[in-house]
């Protein structure tokens, strides 16, 4: 819930920046000189690419939400067996024991969507981000039975 949380707060952050930035865009278009034309048009872009992006991640995270509320409906969600530091943290050698477990169970069933979210989850343990946005990319496409992102 606090994630959750925190993620509205800063996407409404981020929505009022970009209607600030726009408004200054829109002054500068509205001053008639050629400089400040260009020079404003330049500035609404950058609010139409953040909305954009913005966009696409709150998509990517309610889809993984909803996938992850289906497979833990199905009693499918990943254990956490991951031993941690004193600190907290994930032990980055636990982590990657449940990784390769996670890769084994992918491998020997790439066509279905649970293996791919629990790599994702795996992934994101071991702080490969990059990778485990790509896994629970590709979790959603075998869902939704939508062709595949690139590996």
């Amino acid at each position: 819930m606090r994630a959750k949380i925190t993620y509205i707060v800063t996407a409404a952050v981020l929505v009022f920046y970009f209607v600030l930035v726009g408004s200054r865009g829109v002054l500068l278009v509205r001053s008639g000189t050629p400089v400040t034309i260009a020079l404003g048009i330049a500035v609404l872009i950058l609010p139409v690419i953040g909305l954009w992006f913005l966009w696409k991640n709150t998509q990517f995270v309610r889809r993984a939400n909803q996938l992850a509320a289906e497979l833990d409906a199905e009693g499918g969600l990943p254990v956490d067996e991951l031993e941690r530091l004193p600190s907290g943290r994930i032990d980055r050698d636990s982590a990657d024991e449940v990784f390769a477990k996670r890769k084994a169970e992918t491998e020997a069933a790439p066509d279905d969507w649970r293996t791919w979210f629990r790599l994702a989850v795996a992934y994101h343990d071991a702080r490969d981000t990059a990778r485990a946005r790509k896994a629970m990319q590709r979790a959603i496409a075998l869902h939704d039975g939508k062709p595949l992102p690139l590996p």
